[in-house]
């Protein structure tokens, strides 16, 4: 079992002997994983019996299809742009208008927000939605006033739905309770859990169902692909279609620039209904910073999301050019509900496995087994992908996207961020904040008050510094304090096209 990837590779010949012994190999790790799984099931809640069953259903297939591919490379060869018409400018659909009657369509969307993610990147306990963004307000707090504000603004009955994890459901629960009395019905529903495998025995790590001790580090959330079954398996998908609700809009939490487009949505709803677009991609230009963003191609006539970890290791800089590719994926999509059911009860859903190594805390190498949400495009007719403006992809992932949305480059309406009216040029600046500011609160502790950026180009900041009240930055600025050095950017100071290094500590007298 320990070199079972090995002869895998080895034994891709076409040597009938050797293909028998293929087989039986698989065979056997199939029976091993699906006698570990029963025994688990026998440790389970009886309040979580059936939801446990229902996952490792799900896990069941993705392994005994992890086992019987080739590995993720795509076939180059095979690989096209994307035909004229498949990804359609959104100042084209823009030019349409819209109608007089917007709340009939937005009474059939639901907002889904991908929730299942912590924050501890960022250096936080508890759901990445629940830091705080922007004047006190959460990722959460701001999605909850951009729908209750269309739901104002419209008279119309949008929900929102959190795909939580049970990483996040506990906390995210508690918090709910303060919207009660906001516009907005949310519901909530869990990804899967799924076990972590021994990267060596190819058998589950857990020894029992429990998340605490030993087990801790025995589960994942597999990935936003998830979706489609646990939305499914959760009978909210089908308590949503009876409500009347035709399409949801995704899209990942942290994503500050996701917010619901009138003219996307109006688009989808006047299409006739025998050329209905079941599936949109939002997709924007690539920019340096992009290259690794899974693309838009053409594959066996079907459009088709390919992502870094599908490419053949030598097209890999082919595929990061701008000029061969030139979008990348915002994972802002908009699909039908009852394209969803259809696909699912057909198990018609086609999605590439991921296999993401990891190592425990403990050292022990394990994989997991997650799909993406967006893999599914092919599977569904008519799919489009939309060439939108860049900001409406915004993503706080680290400490240095968030000195930008909190700075004045952008001001706050009901939830939604926008690019300041004063900033000159739309493109938001690059910062490289270094790892004395990886952690919010040490992020938050080295800014008395966020700078004045309307005018920046480009910041790093590497060391100890720490910025006093009222800071302005402009064109290009680098601060480096060396090891052992520090840097006080006294309150007050203007920087423009400076490179800031040594030593400057300003002390109170």
């Amino acid at each position: 079992p320990a070199t079972y990837i090995q002869c895998l590779q080895k034994l891709n010949s076409p040597n009938a002997g050797m293909a028998e012994f293929q087989e039986k190999l698989r065979l056997q790790h199939e029976n091993s994983m699906l006698t570990e799984l029963e025994k688990l099931l026998t440790t389970a809640k009886p309040s979580e019996a059936e939801i446990s069953r229902k996952d490792f259903e799900g896990f069941k297939k993705l392994f005994h299809r992890f086992l019987q591919e080739k590995g993720p490379s795509v076939d180059w060869a095979k690989i096209q742009r994307p035909p004229e018409g498949s990804i359609q400018p959104y100042e084209k659909i823009k030019l349409k208008g819209l109608p007089a009657d917007v709340a009939s369509s937005l009474n059939k969307l639901a907002v889904v927000k991908l929730n299942g993610g912590l924050g501890t990147s960022m250096g936080c306990k508890g759901p990445k939605s629940l830091i705080s963004v922007r004047n006190e307000n959460t990722f959460l707090d701001l999605t909850v006033q951009q729908i209750e504000h269309l739901n104002k603004s419209y008279n119309a009955d949008v929900p929102l739905v959190l795909m939580n994890s049970f990483n996040t459901d506990e906390d995210t629960k508690k918090i709910l309770q303060k919207y009660t009395h906001h516009r907005v019905k949310i519901h909530t529903f869990n990804q899967s859990r799924y076990p972590r495998i021994n990267k060596e025995s190819l058998l589950p790590v857990a020894t029992t169902m429990g998340l605490t001790g030993e087990n801790e580090e025995a589960w994942y959330p597999p990935g936003h692909g998830d979706i489609y079954t646990s939305f499914y398996n959760s009978g909210l998908l089908d308590k949503l279609i009876a409500e009347g609700k035709e399409y949801i809009f995704v899209s990942n939490i942290d994503n500050l620039g996701a917010t619901v487009d009138l003219h996307i949505l109006n688009h989808l709803m006047s299409q006739p209904s025998d050329k209905r677009c079941e599936f949109v991609m939002e997709v924007t230009d690539k920019t340096r910073a992009d290259v690794k963003g899974g693309t838009l191609t053409q594959f066996d006539g079907k459009l088709r999301l390919l992502e870094i970890a599908q490419v053949p290791k030598a097209h890999v800089d082919e595929f990061k050019s701008v000029t061969k590719f030139k979008i990348f994926n915002t994972n802002n999509l908009w699909i039908s509900l009852p394209a969803i059911k259809r696909l699912h009860e057909k198990n018609a859903m086609d999605m590439e496995i991921i296999v993401n190594p990891k190592t425990l805390d403990g050292g022990l190498n394990v994989i997991q087994l997650e799909t993406a949400v967006g893999a599914a495009m092919k599977s569904f007719d008519n799919a489009l992908g939309i060439n939108v403006p860049r900001s409406r992809f915004l993503p706080v992932k680290t400490s240095s996207d968030l000195l930008l949305v909190m700075s004045n480059l952008y001001s706050m309406n009901a939830g939604s961020l926008t690019m300041s009216p004063k900033r000159e040029f739309p493109t938001t600046p690059h910062v490289k904040l270094g790892s004395s500011f990886t952690k919010v609160r040490d992020f938050l502790k080295r800014f008395e008050s966020i700078p004045d950026m309307l005018e920046l180009d480009h910041l790093t900041v590497s060391g100890d510094v720490t910025f006093g009240k009222q800071v302005t930055l402009k064109g290009t600025v680098i601060i480096i304090a060396n090891h052992g050095d520090r840097i006080d950017i006294p309150a007050g100071a203007m920087l423009e096209n400076k490179i800031v290094s040594g030593n400057l500590r300003i002390l109170d007298h």
